[in-house]
């Protein structure tokens, strides 16, 4: 009963009465043995009643059993897989993978999506530039194989020609390391004694570990994708709900939080109305499943949207996602040449 109570509402974002029952859900049991079961799970805190002439709809304690163990997931179309084969083999260097696979995903499901990038330690580094600024001044341009870019403005006296060395003597080092070891490789450089007395050496492996630290502690990048879908959703249509949405995105620390609590569930997790604490008043659910780096996982990929979700179509898709976006970071990092120590 609670099983077709959760996709009768999710199909018509309607509370669910015992007469739709009886007709819909193909049980042999009257409307009054319906109401009398549509009680008890009340009573049990499964369903609740927003007025006592309405049907009831789930809580958020209903959805936590339906996604864990009544649902049937249903893997993606051929379609559906065709697409996000398609996104993942199209990207070039330097694309902002993480902008598109969010649009990608917003499209696959009708609302909005949502990617965290890898933790910054264990972003894999592509190239490290640095361009003068001022005379005391450089911007360092961290290009990740993710294709994420990191700038960071330093203190620094160097000239151009000092910077085309600079350059020569980071590209040996810095390519195909995470931030987190060439943070560490920098330091333990910094500390030997050819580099000491060689000052362009130290001038170089003093700008990278400045650069590498300001990057290491950035807060986590966090792209939303088709924020827009979510505010066409009859949940949201009030003026008090609408109001909670725009606060819940903007909420982006907490939203982290929540999308973290999937880095250890292979096959995507969710976290559903109340389980999000105040973060839209209780009419949000969050999917998430995490993508892989050097078999660890290292970031998020997952969707917003309301309880009224339809859990097995979205978690399948996230995962395939985030599996490709795993798939696409082992391709970018592969065939590349372990670079000497120099």
């Amino acid at each position: 009963m609670l099983y077709h109570c959760v996709t009768e509402y999710v199909a018509t974002g309607e509370p669910v009465g015992s007469r739709t029952l009886a007709k819909r859900s193909g049980l042999d049991l009257s409307p009054a043995s319906i109401r009398n079961v549509l009680s008890d799970l009340e009573e049990l805190g499964y369903l609740r009643q927003p007025h006592t002439s309405a049907g009831r709809v789930p809580t958020s304690r209903a959805f936590r059993l339906f996604i864990d163990a009544l649902m049937q997931a249903r893997a993606p179309t051929t379609e559906e897989e065709a697409a996000i084969r398609e996104t993942f083999s199209s990207f070039e260097p330097g694309q902002n993978v993480m902008r598109e696979t969010g649009k990608l995903l917003s499209e696959l499901t009708g609302t909005a999506a949502v990617v965290v990038a890898p933790r910054p330690e264990t972003q894999v580094l592509r190239q490290v530039r640095f361009l003068r600024t001022g005379p005391d001044e450089v911007l360092a341009v961290l290009v990740m194989t993710s294709g994420t870019v990191h700038n960071r403005f330093l203190h620094a006296t160097v000239t151009e020609a000092e910077l085309l060395g600079i350059h020569n003597l980071l590209d040996d080092v810095v390519e195909g390391r995470t931030l987190g070891d060439l943070r560490e490789l920098f330091a333990k450089r910094l500390q030997s004694d050819r580099v000491q007395h060689d000052e362009l050496r130290r001038t170089a492996f003093e700008l990278g570990g400045a650069a590498v630290q300001e990057a290491v502690g950035s807060e986590s990048n966090l792209v939303i994708e088709g924020q827009e879908l979510l505010f066409g959703k009859p949940e949201f249509d009030d003026a008090g709900n609408a109001r909670r949405l725009v606060t819940a995105l903007d909420a982006r620390e907490k939203l982290v939080r929540l999308l973290d609590l999937t880095m250890q569930v292979k096959g995507g997790h969710v976290v559903v109305g109340d389980e999000a604490g105040d973060l839209g008043g209780g009419h949000l659910a969050i999917v998430g499943a995490p993508y892989t780096a050097h078999g660890q996982a290292t970031g998020t990929i997952g969707v917003i949207g309301p309880t009224r979700m339809d859990y097995p179509r979205v978690l399948p898709l996230v995962a395939a996602t985030a599996n490709a976006m795993s798939e696409f970071i082992e391709r970018s990092e592969a065939g590349k040449k372990e670079p000497g120590e120099q």
